[in-house]
């Protein structure tokens, strides 16, 4: 599939992106991947210093950032800056990559399946959920004083919230969508009055293809790394059926497209959300 032209300002094209988990890049190293259906090569020099350039000749130089465990870049000239995580600068958190997956499927259907609590106890048996707890209740949803998109006072009961459960919990959750293909979650900690952060970043690297890079900022000092990247695996392990089982694998904005009911609200509002503001590639628009 082609990139979106200049002509249909697609905000995505001045966006930054993640390309890669930094801990994972290795002095020295030369690397290909794809991003909006482009082919870009991204160099560690032997000083660990990271450049990223589209693999034409002769190479065009790209933006870069290393950010909350990543690297980002833009296949135009950034027109707003990578939004913020401050829960990363807490003491008391850790910060990890839990893994990279590839998946059949667009970036918006991805972040729309992030955003659904519904599914929990049929996907997430005895995990996230569980018969007959499976009533998603009446939840909140606006965009705040930056054009960022929120569910508020979610609420969910879950046999294993985190690593650091112990017994079943009703976990409140916050859902934010800071950037058109990012997605991040606020939830109860079963050991902390403060949350775990959980994110979803997802690589483009065609309108219907992505890398989900998985983000987790927990307030966990006990667990094994291995062991909290097992479960977070665990838990994207049995999303990605349903996610490559989509159909269409583009997100249809036309909220007439797709039957809605209560508990897919916010999905109802990610996608008006994106057609706002013009998002075009890996939707099908309204």
């Amino acid at each position: 599939m082609p990139i979106a032209t200049r002509e249909t300002t697609d905000p995505v094209l001045d966006g930054w992106h993640p390309i890669a988990a930094s801990g994972e890049l290795s002095m020295g190293e030369q690397r290909r991947t794809r991003l909006l259906g482009e082919a870009l090569d991204i160099e560690i020099d032997l000083l660990g210093n990271a450049s990223v350039a589209r693999a034409t000749a002769p190479a065009e130089p790209l933006p870069t950032h290393d950010r909350y465990g990543y690297l980002w870049t833009c296949l135009g000239e950034p027109s707003i800056p990578l939004f913020e995580i401050p829960e990363v600068d807490e003491p008391g958190r850790r910060v990890l990559h839990a893994g990279t997956i590839g998946v059949h499927v667009s970036a918006p259907r991805a972040v729309e399946n992030f955003l659904d609590m519904a599914h929990f106890p049929y996907v997430h048996t005895d995990i996230l959920g569980v018969e007959p707890f499976t009533e998603v209740a009446e939840y909140d949803v606006h965009i705040d004083s930056i054009n960022e998109l929120w569910a508020t006072d979610c609420v969910f009961w879950q046999p294993i919230a985190a690593t650091t459960s112990t017994e079943g919990q009703m976990t409140d959750y916050e859902y934010r969508v800071p950037h058109p293909y990012c997605v991040i979650l606020y939830k109860t900690s079963p050991i902390d009055d403060r949350k775990d952060v959980i994110a979803l970043f997802c690589q483009p690297v065609d309108e219907e293809r992505i890398e989900a890079h998985m983000f987790l900022c927990l307030l966990d000092a006990s667990n094994s790394t291995a062991m909290i990247r097992d479960f977070q695996l665990t838990i994207f392990g049995q999303d990605k059926p349903i996610l490559e089982n989509q159909y269409p694998k583009r997100l249809p904005l036309d909220p007439r497209a797709e039957t809605p009911i209560r508990a897919d609200k916010v999905a109802i509002s990610y996608r008006r959300w994106l057609s706002d503001q013009g998002v075009t590639y890996a939707v099908i628009p309204a």
